[in-house]
This record gives C-alpha cells, sequence and structure tokens, in this order.
C-alpha cells in the first residue's frame, strides 16, 4: 500500500491524498454476511444528541465479523482481501474447510491464497494464526486480542495496531499497547500473531471538509469562536486566549488531556501502566 498525492489542480486537491488499493482484491459480496446499518446521527434513543458532530455520510452496509474465530482446528483459505467502510483495517474473507464462509480481521502481508487457523492448541507461528497468549513467545507482536477469554477479540484492532506481549506473570499475560499502556490480561486469551493490516491509514490527508462529511463527520466550532453564553471560552473583542487556567467543555467540565477513566474500577488492577498523558501545547 502507499499514499498517492494528486496535482494541485485545485485547493482541495492541494490538500488532499488518498491511499492506494493495490491490496485489495475483488470479490462478490456475501448477502449472509452482510446486514443494513441504521444510521444514528449521534442520537440516543429517546432522539437526543450525546455524540456531538455526527450525521449524514454515505450509506453503508455492515459485515458480520468473526472476532471469536471460535471454528478451532480447521484451516481456512483466503479468498479475498476486501475494505470495509465501517473500519480502518481490511477484511479478509476466508472459506473453511467444511464450506462456510467468514469474515476475518486481516493482518499486515496476508495474501489471497494463504491458509490461516485457529487453535486453542499451540500451533505454528504464522501470520493470522490465532492461539492462545500463553503459547506465543515474549517479544512477538500480536494483535485482534481478547479481554476475557471466550468472549471475542477487542483490543488491538485498528489500522497498523500492533501489541507487544512482554511476559507472564501467575497465570496473567503483560501486553504493551499502541497507546503505551501497559495491561495483564489472562493468559488463555486468544491472540492473532502480526500486526492489523492497513498501516498507511494513518498517513492520509482527508485535505478538505467534503470528505470528512462523506465518513459522517460533522463540522464542530471552536468555543473561542461562540459566544459566553454559548461556551466558557467564548467572549472578547478579537482575538483573545480563552481566559482560564484550564481548557474547559461547553459545559464547564474539565477538558483535553484530563483522566476520565471511573475511580476504584474494577479492572483497575490489570493496568500496571497508564497511557502517557497529551502534551500540553504552548
Amino acid at each position: 500500500m502507499a499514499i498517492k498525492i494528486y496535482k494541485p489542480t485545485t485547493p482541495g486537491r492541494r490538500q488532499t491524498s488518498v491511499l492506494l488499493s493495490h491490496d485489495l482484491t475483488g470479490a462478490k459480496k456475501i448477502k449472509k454476511l452482510l446486514l443494513a446499518k441504521k444510521r444514528m446521527a449521534g442520537r440516543n434513543n429517546q432522539g437526543k444528541i450525546t455524540v456531538r458532530h455526527q450525521g449524514g455520510g454515505s450509506r453503508k452496509l455492515l459485515r458480520v465479523v468473526d472476532f471469536k474465530r471460535d471454528k478451532f482446528d480447521i484451516p481456512a483459505k483466503v479468498l479475498a482481501i476486501e475494505y470495509d467502510p465501517n473500519r480502518n483495517t481490511r477484511l479478509a474473507l476466508v472459506a473453511y474447510a467444511d464450506g462456510e464462509k467468514r469474515y476475518l480481521l486481516a493482518p499486515d502481508g496476508l495474501k489471497t491464497g494463504n491458509v490461516v487457523r485457529s487453535s486453542r492448541q499451540l500451533i505454528e507461528f504464522k501470520v493470522g494464526n490465532h492461539l492462545p497468549l500463553k503459547y506465543i513467545p515474549t517479544g512477538m507482536f500480536v494483535f485482534n486480542v481478547e479481554m476475557t477469554p471466550g468472549r471475542g477479540a477487542q483490543i488491538g484492532r485498528s489500522a497498523g495496531a500492533n501489541i507487544s506481549l512482554m511476559g507472564f506473570d501467575r497465570g496473567l499475560a503483560q501486553l504493551k499497547l499502541p497507546s503505551g499502556e501497559i495491561r495483564l490480561v489472562d493468559e488463555n486469551c486468544l491472540a492473532t500473531i502480526g500486526s492489523a493490516s492497513n498501516p498507511d491509514y494513518k498517513n492520509i490527508r482527508w485535505g478538505k471538509a467534503g470528505r470528512n462529511r462523506h465518513r459522517g463527520i460533522r463540522p464542530s466550532v471552536r468555543g473561542k469562536a461562540m459566544n459566553p453564553v454559548d461556551h466558557p471560552h467564548g467572549g472578547g473583542e478579537g482575538v483573545n486566549p480563552i481566559g482560564l487556567k484550564h481548557p474547559k467543555t461547553p459545559w464547564g467540565k474539565p477538558a483535553l488531556g484530563v483522566k476520565t477513566r471511573k475511580l476504584g474500577k474494577r479492572s483497575q488492577k490489570f493496568i500496571l501502566q497508564r497511557r502517557p498523558s497529551r502534551k500540553k501545547k504552548k
């Protein structure tokens, strides 16, 4: 994969780059693995906006992705590498030896024709294979990792994500996440060997507002540009600083880099090191 930069024929083109899709292979969509996606536009079941700056966007179909990979010890042949409009990682369409087809998260480097396998036992350390953490050597990169055995993968699923397996202690595996957090999970949790596909996604320059509107992201307005009645940062003549010791949300709560994790959460004991906080811009 690579990033393509267009000739600057317009102001939008000047700033825009796109991801080339040489890694994708055409395949006929399988209706059984597609679902309709209802667009909520950031609203809850009462119609109230709970997540701002969402709405519009192109229509999408949900792909049913197998995060559990619970067909153990049955080889699966990769039929196609596909684009998923709902996530930034590529999907691999695989066909198991018994004829069933499923979508899996594709690791970086997986090709059509490759064979992957999932097992609860020790199997070959090949990119795309899915097995318990306790059988994986220390220092190896994994992704698509479970947090609770049998629940399905929950962490390390975005484009280019890789999790470093640091060691084991009393039945728990130490994982260093892409954020820098070091966390403990059960050594029986399953993980996929390799790194998540599409690592160049982070280098895309969206270029213009229209591309974000197609993604379902609506415009956001700076608090400084508002009136005092609308935002704590608002008001003043001309270009002014926010006039506060710390930035605040529109509702007066602390913003930017503030820890929001609930104190005394039961899973707190599994976090050995928190992710580093965001550096303040001077």
